[in-house]
């Protein structure tokens, strides 16, 4: 007869190396219960915790992740379009960290999932308490408001506040209460896939096909280089992508690298490496082709019902915002985030050929027939003026052309970046404005070419056939931008900023901007070529 013996799903270390900075020692006291030790926290250290950890993320990285992109490019084997966008990174990251100009201009959906020890006593409403440090956070800095509320099953509106957040608190053992923030851009969130397969797919070589052939269709609208994240078994789908989210923010980095009869997720060094190994292989490299399309890759191995075998895939992008707090009888604590990134640029080797300079206030078919003469992947630097609009906007366009027949001139006259911006901070033209995801578009371009519109485009990450057969037919370009700096372009590339359509939107408005040396790449050409032609499959 089997005996019960129990032990934890994720048997990780009890010993955190983690690195902490304390907060305070004010709101939190020790008191008795039963003859056994307790720890009151009050409302304001919940709200306290989470505005450090939500400010914090926005501004900073961990050290790991700037040693990271100092790596590519000091890497000999390294492509030119790796060095420059790694240096990209690198410098945004120096910007962002005077806490002005968040590093994206995502901010992100606020997640925390905390563990709250038995002898931990609040007597509050634990969400609510923390909720009001993100709310604290995103509405006392330049960051965006990007949670929409419905209002019905079609009408929506932006909450202006980034509320609600996502909060999940367990019980568990010990007199601590432990904390995972993290701040989830919607670029690498939609990044997040899940695969119901069976026990054909637990073969070495079936597996490892299997796993490329998804990597490679992530594509780069989730802003590589990645943490990639792979989860394979699960008791259930909701927990396999859990874990995706735990394992891409580093929190399952401690687990053991071997299974045991009960049953306990476990990593697996060496489909890790073999993974890694076959991302810097396949060609699409730091956005626009290279090695350095992963930073690393983490790999889980989980229990699973006969019948099923589920296997989850996610990512955490340039953004990598993930912070641990906890707080214990001593007080508040937080992970300790670099503070000084600019010491990584000392050993950046600057990337020659910055790129050919694109005047943008001509008539567009001058633009294009400039355009024309250089092959995809040809690095650009942009000057002039461009028009704003994203999802919101588009639809808004496309009811506009359904109705009226027409596009306004706005969108024939300029090339379309495809943005939404953070709030803009005094003095400065623009707040963190890096592109958004291009393929959320693409519906809208071949009948908005057909009338003359969005005949050269700005966004990041790969587009579907559909554009670029419109490009083809219609002499249309897509130009690709780095996906991760908002906070360098937002500082130094943008020169003027205004609202010119649909300013109830927010972040959502058509606006016209001016830039100056603002990076480029030409994706899809007027010939019918495109860079991810052949480096990226179907999910």
């Amino acid at each position: 007869m089997t005996e019960f013996k129990f032990q934890p799903m994720f048997p990780l270390p009890e010993v955190d190396d983690t690195q902490y900075r304390r907060l305070t020692g004010d709101h939190v006291q020790t008191d008795n219960f039963d003859g056994r030790p307790i720890i009151r926290v009050d409302a304001q250290g919940l709200e306290m915790l989470a505005e450090a950890a939500f400010t914090d993320m926005a501004f900073l990285y961990r050290t790991a992740h700037l040693q990271q992109l100092a790596n590519i490019v000091n890497d000999p084997e390294s492509s030119d379009n790796d060095r420059f966008v790694a240096e990209e990174m690198l410098k945004n990251a120096a910007i962002a960290a005077e806490r002005v100009f968040p590093m994206c201009q995502d901010t992100g959906t606020a997640i925390i999932i905390g563990k709250k020890g038995q002898q931990v006593w609040t007597g509050i409403n634990d969400e609510a308490a923390l909720a009001k440090g993100v709310f604290n956070a995103y509405t006392q800095n330049f960051l965006r408001y990007s949670q929409l509320a419905p209002l019905s099953m079609y009408e929506e509106i932006n909450t202006r506040c980034n509320l609600p957040a996502q909060v999940e608190l367990y019980a568990t053992g010990g007199s601590a209460y432990e904390f995972l923030f993290v701040a989830k851009g919607g670029g690498s969130a939609n990044k997040t896939f899940l695969f119901q397969e069976n026990r054909s797919v637990l073969d070495p070589q079936v597996l490892e096909a299997f796993l490329t052939r998804k990597m490679k269709a992530i594509g780069t609208a989730g802003c590589p280089p990645y943490h990639l994240a792979v989860v394979i078994g699960g008791t259930s789908a909701e927990a396999v992508l859990k874990t995706v989210k735990l394992l891409s923010a580093g929190y399952l980095d401690g687990l053991p690298t071997t299974g045991n009869a009960l049953g306990h997720a476990f990593r697996d060094p060496e489909l890790e490496g073999r993974l890694l190994e076959i991302s810097r292989t396949i060609g699409i490299g730091a956005q626009f082709g290279g090695k350095y399309f992963c930073h690393d890759a983490r790999v889980i191995r989980m229990p699973r019902h006969g019948a099923s075998c589920p296997i989850g895939i996610g990512i955490s992008c340039s953004a990598d915002r993930n912070i641990k707090g906890k707080i214990k009888a001593d007080g508040i604590f937080l992970e300790q985030l670099d503070e000084n990134p600019s010491r990584f640029l000392s050993v950046s080797v600057v990337s020659a050929a910055m790129g050919v300079r694109i005047n943008l206030n001509r008539p567009m078919d001058r633009i294009r027939e400039e355009l024309s003469r250089y092959p995809v992947a040809t690095r650009l630097l942009l000057d002039g003026d461009i028009v704003v609009a994203r999802d919101i906007a588009h639809a808004k366009l496309f009811e506009q052309l359904k109705k009226e027949g027409d596009l306004p001139a706005y969108f024939k006259e300029h090339i379309i970046y495809y943005a939404g911006p953070a709030k803009t901070p005094e003095g400065y033209a623009s707040g963190s404005f890096g592109p958004t995801t291009a393929d959320r578009m693409d519906t809208y371009v071949p009948e908005f070419q057909k009338h003359g519109g969005s005949m050269v485009m700005l966004a990041k990450g790969n587009r579907s056939r559909q554009v670029t057969e419109a490009c083809k037919a219609y002499g249309g370009f897509y130009l690709g931008s780095i996906g991760g700096p908002a906070a360098r372009l937002g500082r130094d590339c943008i020169t003027r900023s205004e609202v010119i359509a649909y300013p109830e939107l927010g972040m959502e408005a058509v606006h016209k901007i001016t830039v100056k040396d603002f990076p480029a790449f030409i994706m899809i050409d007027d010939k019918g070529n495109d860079f991810f032609n052949g480096l990226l499959s179907e999910v």
